[in-house]
């Protein structure tokens, strides 16, 4: 599963960013256009509304599952979260997972 999640952590960066990266070179960082062309319609408001969801639910299940299997790094599916998106911190979280609990099970 390890390198399952590590090949969905990779995609999960080059797929949203290969659309992000075009529409910044074409318009700049431009945060207030980005916002408002993302929800401009109302199946752009309703992905948004998605994505707002599934972020605060994957960042408290980070950090509850994170603490409770005693996971270190936590920070690191957080930020990959927050500045790409669940398609990068959740499979991020669950090849540490993966990773950690392979470590406890080697002790």
């Amino acid at each position: 599963m390890k390198y399952f999640y590590g090949i969905l952590s990779v995609l999960g960066i080059i797929l949203p960013y290969s659309q992000l990266i075009p529409w910044v070179y074409e318009r700049g960082l431009n945060i207030p256009h980005l916002i408002q062309e993302a929800g401009q319609t109302r199946i752009g408001a309703f992905a948004w509304m998605d994505v707002v969801v599934s972020v605060v639910v994957l960042i408290g299940f980070i950090f509850y599952e994170g603490k409770k299997k005693g996971m270190k790094w936590l920070w690191l599916p957080v930020l990959g979260t927050v500045t790409v998106g669940v398609s990068l911190g959740l499979p991020l979280f669950l090849l540490l997972r993966e990773i950690h609990m392979e470590k406890m099970k080697a002790q």
